[in-house]
């Protein structure tokens, strides 16, 4: 498996574990009242799980088994590819802790913009990949 796959699958593992463990805690402080600012941590809770999780594994998973190219040895553009993982990665957390941290609405809206821009980025790697078979 290419150390990028395996990057982006055990970052998106580590996001899983993140995410529940903080839906965990919300749920245990909606039964027994521990301290209400635990629900601060709603935003990071959703973004690990979709953005983090969801997309990164999904994104590790493509950058493995699409097909590669002539030869078989080349997977396209992989500085793209490394470029999303950066960016989809700090997307998620300045999305995530942005609002936790009482920060400015402008860091959660850039880490959305480097959310998207990781998609683009992704999608640059990824389209001379998907063609139609023989």
């Amino acid at each position: 498996m290419p150390r990028l796959s395996v990057l982006l699958i055990r970052t998106a593992l580590v996001y899983f574990a993140a995410g529940f463990t903080l839906g965990g805690l919300m749920l245990v402080e909606k039964a027994v009242r521990i301290d209400p600012v635990l629900w601060r941590f709603f935003d990071a809770h959703v973004e690990f799980l979709l953005i983090g999780w969801t997309v990164q594994l999904a994104m590790g998973v493509a950058f493995w088994m699409l097909p590669r190219f002539a030869g078989g040895t080349s997977r396209g553009n992989e500085p793209a590819a490394w470029t999303a993982f950066f960016l989809v990665n700090a997307g998620v957390l300045l999305a995530g802790f942005g609002s936790f941290f009482g920060l400015p609405r402008a860091v959660s809206l850039t880490g959305r913009v480097f959310e998207v821009g990781a998609a683009l980025a992704f999608a640059v790697h990824a389209w001379p990949r998907i063609r139609p078979s023989p």
